[in-house]
């Protein structure tokens, strides 16, 4: 008589199955390969590209552009089995972070270097299920070991870290630089910060409608000025941002500005307050139709440097040695805690900004 085949393990987690479908169920815990590596998540933050997926706004990166999928790309967690390939890199109990763009390392994009470019790639709670379950499993090329002074809450926010690192890398500020952050969201929050360390003179936040909680955040964390550009109610309104920096520096304009926002409004005014040899970088995602006028001739004539930023290639350990020595303090940032069972609720609260959040994280 032939044996019935052994039950699996199960656990919990929420399947994504298209806009505003989602529910929490048992699934089987993943199956790892030599390469892989099986976490118990911790915990994992809530990104605005989970809210889109949600509410229907951009479409995943699976064949359909649906699920079933479970979503989740910013998450940190315990090791709890180790495939074979990976055992001289980490053993169970390990507390770790995952790079969630897993990349082929094969391809000719890849041979240079530029893996944030890979069109093999796999992506965590994109393309392959991720961490809003109690377990996920990563290739371990993704897996970093997280610094034991650095919470798991406060490592779940490693990922948009590493993404803000290479928007600042690509930034280039040299030392007494006058900067300027536009969007006062979680990444604008810390930005601020790794100008700062990196020798900014003065950095100035620039943020808009419903902002006020988010401007006096980045306040905290270290901007010499924070400015609301568009609600006359506020007390950081300034009617001419322009001439606020002109102001400040003498006339000579911002040296650098990233744009951590896909505002196209947020995108043209960088331009309109970068000053000669400046540096502007576009690091939000805006819409798939959008378009940025672009001053040419005064662009050309003052020299500037337009670049543009797409996730964190090579900077996973800059971002890490960040966050254990203190150079970036995301605690404040890691404004409340849900449920794995509340993860709608969540995504909601974020859209609407209830209870004026920066970066929530759910915690299985």
């Amino acid at each position: 008589m032939a044996k019935k085949a052994a039950k699996k393990a199960t656990m919990k987690a929420q399947v994504f199955y298209e806009p505003l479908k989602m529910s929490l169920e048992d699934v089987p815990i993943p199956e790892i390969a030599a390469d892989e590596v099986l976490i118990k998540v911790k915990a994992c933050g809530i990104c605005g590209s989970d809210i889109a997926y949600y509410f229907g706004k951009a479409s995943l990166e699976t064949p359909t552009g649906k699920g079933p999928l479970i979503l989740g790309h910013e998450y940190s967690g315990e090791v709890v089995e180790v495939g074979a390939i990976a055992k001289k890199l980490f053993k169970p109990g390990d507390r770790v972070v995952l790079d969630p763009v897993q990349y082929c390392n094969a391809c000719d994009v890849c041979f240079r270097g530029q893996t944030n470019l890979c069109e093999n790639k796999a992506v965590l709670g994109v393309s392959t299920n991720g961490g809003f379950a109690e377990y996920s499993k990563s290739k371990y090329t993704g897996v970093h070991p997280l610094p034991d002074n650095v919470s798991y809450e406060n490592g779940a926010l490693t990922e948009p870290l590493a993404c803000a690192t290479y928007g600042l890398k690509n930034l280039a500020v040299e030392v007494g630089n006058f900067c300027v952050v536009i969007g006062p969201g979680a990444i604008g929050c810390m930005m601020i910060q790794l100008a700062k360390s990196s020798g900014a003179g003065a950095v100035v936040l620039i943020g808009g409608p419903g902002d006020d909680y988010r401007l006096e955040a980045g306040k905290k964390l270290g901007a010499d000025l924070v400015i609301n550009a568009t609600e006359k109610g506020s007390p950081y309104y300034v009617a001419d941002v322009k001439a606020q920096i002109a102001e400040m520096t003498g006339g000579k304009m911002a040296a650098r500005v990233i744009v951590p926002t896909g505002a196209v409004p947020a995108m043209e005014m960088a331009l309109d307050i970068s000053g000669r040899r400046s540096t502007v970088v576009f690091f939000g995602l805006p819409g798939d139709k959008d378009v940025v006028r672009v001053p040419v001739l005064q662009s050309i004539l003052w020299d500037k440097t337009i670049r543009f930023s797409w996730l964190a290639p090579g900077v996973w350990q800059t971002a890490l040695g960040a966050l254990a020595t203190g150079l970036v303090n995301v605690a404040p940032l890691v404004s409340r805690a849900y449920p794995l069972k509340d993860l709608a609720q969540a995504l909601g609260d974020v859209k609407d900004r209830v209870g004026k959040p920066m970066k929530p994280v759910v915690v299985p």
